[in-house]
């Protein structure tokens, strides 16, 4: 399996599209942050609020992700990389573990824009502000603007920041059973934008409906995992992993069981 994930880690490295993506989420980050300083001081009218929103990592990895799925997993349906990759003797559960964790690994490299602005801005001591529209690493620049980072605050920063790349790849990993299933990238984009809406609309109901609460508690879309801050415990962050990692280790389960009875020609 390494030599699959070196041979995958390669082909991120090298891969145009990748770099695209990444310049992608450094602009939309610095946008996110700019407009998160302006409207505040007026310069940017309120009303901007949701065009800011647009440019936020919540908003962005919900295409972006998706994007990275079909090039990456879809595509080697296309080139014949799986094919090649089962004829030469790798196990199908071999072939999407390698695959599970390089495509883990790219949306946390595609995160890194993010994770270094939400670090330069609460370093800062600026205020920023959106509102109440605030999810993520947007959520974190926000709660937390004007605050003095101390030794003690830095810890627990990179504890968030790593643990809210977790909550965004499990949130993501929804996309390798059905990448391995529907195999177009296009259609898989679609799909995956298409879940998001639904249960960001469904979560929203969890304060009327506590079986739902119980339910997305349960799951990296609930709970309180994309809104984490320094003022968070850590037993918050820790529910945010645990609950993460193990929705990961179920979707990998998914995608073999997918995986396994799938036609590979």
């Amino acid at each position: 399996m390494l030599n699959l994930i070196q041979a995958d880690i390669f082909k991120l490295r090298k891969s145009f599209a990748v770099k695209v993506l990444v310049g992608i989420t450094t602009f939309s980050s610095i946008v996110m942050a700019l407009m998160a300083y302006f409207i505040p001081k007026g310069t940017i009218d309120k009303s901007m609020t949701g065009i800011g929103f647009m440019f936020s990592d919540i908003n962005m990895m919900s295409i972006i992700g998706a994007v990275i799925a079909g090039i990456f997993i879809c595509g080697d349906f296309d080139n014949k990389v799986i094919h090649t990759a089962i004829s030469s003797g790798y196990s199908r559960g071999t072939v999407i573990a390698g695959k599970s964790i390089v495509f883990l690994i790219s949306i946390g490299i595609l995160l890194i824009p993010y994770a270094l602005v939400a670090v330069i801005s609460l370093n800062s001591g600026l205020e920023f502000s959106m509102g109440s529209v605030g999810v993520g690493f947007l959520n974190l620049i926000t709660r937390n603007s004007g605050v003095t980072l101390t030794l003690s605050y830095v810890g627990k920063l990179v504890a968030i920041i790593l643990t809210l790349i977790v909550v965004y790849g499990a949130q993501l990993s929804i996309c390798i059973p059905i990448s391995l299933t529907i195999r177009r990238p296009v259609f898989v984009i679609a799909i995956y934008y298409g879940i998001t809406i639904l249960f960001a609309q469904l979560v929203g109901l969890k304060d009327k409906f506590q079986v739902l609460s119980d339910i997305f508690s349960w799951t990296p879309y609930g709970g309180n995992y994309t809104f984490l801050t320094l003022d968070s415990g850590v037993g918050d962050i820790f529910k945010a992993l645990i609950v993460s990692l193990a929705f990961i280790v179920i979707m990998m389960l998914v995608s073999y069981s997918v995986f396994r009875k799938a036609e590979i020609k």
